[in-house]
């Protein structure tokens, strides 16, 4: 808090506070309280405070205007998805040139607490905004470990590199899944998603060579046009490139998507990257780019996501 009438009227009330257990310690400018204290007090902020001058975190997220408060408390059941596991798995399977089933792609469901699916990038936006991104992501993570038994071929899991602090301790507990359900680490391969959100390229490859190093392997997602998506490519010489689906949708007749499809083509194979195009929905796409040199494919033309045990023989 800032602000002399602020200052004034919380150093008035501390002691109540203290004496109510609203607060767990404080300092001149700054309460620390627990969320689930904060609707009272926050009724006596809005009518006895300058909420202009008041501003709030949770856990170590970045500080925020107060009147963000409402809309943050809102989102509070991102945290019981995550303490409650409210999630299911579903697969896509992403095929050769011939079509036959070469690797699933792990994606997350969750379920509300009605029973209805929600959306996932919905969830994800709200544990990004309630600094819930890591534990979101460990959970996906883990989840799509364990639901992978019984499926064949490579098993594609998506990560956030930016969720993850320290690979040696953040993604031990991968590796000790792996291991529990008597999985060859080699099986798995972890998905950069978020490409262009990667600005710290010397921690993205300490995670992908804390990865390699125990027999995962990984790749490139959404890959696209742009001088910095090709330096990122060959900076970290992904296992699998994933063309982005939005150069695969239409590309047998844009010639401006069939120039990045080429180029991304070449240079994927410039560092023994598999090359993989996503979303298609059509069979001439499916053909022109099968017959430029991508090698596996993915999308609704060969099966949409679906529960595990649709897949699983």
């Amino acid at each position: 808090m800032t602000g002399e009438h602020n200052l004034a009227v919380i150093k008035d009330i501390i002691h109540h506070l203290l004496a109510q257990s609203s607060i767990t310690r404080y300092t001149s400018d700054t309460l620390f309280i627990r969320e689930s204290e904060l609707n009272s007090l926050n009724d006596f902020f809005q009518d006895h405070m300058h909420l202009d001058h008041i501003k709030f975190r949770i856990f170590e997220e970045k500080w925020q205007p107060f009147r963000n408060w409402t809309m943050m408390q809102s989102l509070q059941w991102v945290d019981e998805i995550i303490m409650q596991k409210r999630i299911t798995c579903y697969a896509q399977p992403i095929v050769n040139k011939e079509g036959s089933i070469m690797a699933y792609e792990m994606l997350a469901r969750f379920i509300h607490e009605d029973g209805k699916l929600l959306s996932p990038f919905e969830v994800f936006e709200a544990a990004k905004t309630r600094g819930r991104l890591y534990a979101l992501d460990r959970l996906c993570r883990m989840e799509s470990v364990r639901a992978s038994v019984g499926l064949s071929g490579f098993i594609f899991i998506n990560f956030i590199p930016t969720s993850i602090y320290s690979p040696e301790h953040c993604l031990t507990s991968t590796i000790q899944t792996a291991e529990e359900i008597g999985v060859s680490p080699s099986k798995f391969v972890f998905e950069v998603v978020e490409t262009e959100k990667v600005d710290d390229l010397e921690h993205l490859k300490n995670i992908l060579g804390f990865y390699k190093e125990r027999g995962f392997k990984y790749a490139l997602d959404d890959v696209g046009e742009g001088y910095s998506t090709i330096e990122l490519l060959r900076e970290i010489k992904p296992h699998f490139m994933k063309l982005d689906k939005k150069y695969v949708q239409g590309v047998a007749g844009d010639e401006n998507k069939q120039k990045v499809a080429q180029i991304m083509l070449e240079a994927a194979l410039q560092v023994d990257s598999v090359p993989l195009a996503e979303g298609i929905e059509e069979d001439e796409d499916y053909v022109w780019l099968r017959d430029r040199g991508f090698l596996l494919f993915q999308g609704y033309l060969f099966g949409r996501p679906a529960p595990i045990h649709t897949f699983v023989l």
